[in-house]
């Protein structure tokens, strides 16, 4: 199972041609569901919100759209970001998708460098 950090999100609804193609194979790879998060949901409102992002209309029914089920947060999951104390100062929404990953038994989509050298073993280059 495969959970989207927010940017493999946003490459994925947009279109954009910034996943690379091993990425593209894992979320089309038939028995591995993929899912998003609310907490990716929140991010790119609040860049959309912010005028840092050009969405047209909710990033919750374009993932669906894609196909992509939803993971919803729970306490456990926001409580498994201690976890990771070498990534206290990293960005909270990356930290809550990776504990969300990690309580789910699912791998992260990301192409953040952080994420992907921290926990090699919970991340998937998005980029590759």
């Amino acid at each position: 199972m495969i959970l989207l950090d927010s940017n493999a999100l946003l490459w994925l609804v947009t279109g954009g041609s910034r996943l690379g193609p091993m990425a593209r194979h894992a979320l089309g790879g038939p028995g591995v569901p993929a899912y998003f998060s609310p907490v990716s949901v929140v991010e790119l409102t609040i860049k959309k919100m912010l005028g840092k992002l050009d969405l047209m209309g909710p990033v919750s029914d374009a993932a669906g759209a894609a196909g992509l089920r939803e993971l919803p947060l729970n306490g456990s999951q926001a409580e498994g970001i201690v976890s990771f104390p070498s990534l206290v100062r990293h960005d909270p929404f990356d930290r809550m998708l990776l504990a969300q990953a990690r309580i789910e038994g699912m791998r992260l989509l990301t192409s953040d460098r952080v994420l992907l050298s921290a926990e090699p073993e919970l991340t998937i280059d998005a980029r590759a």
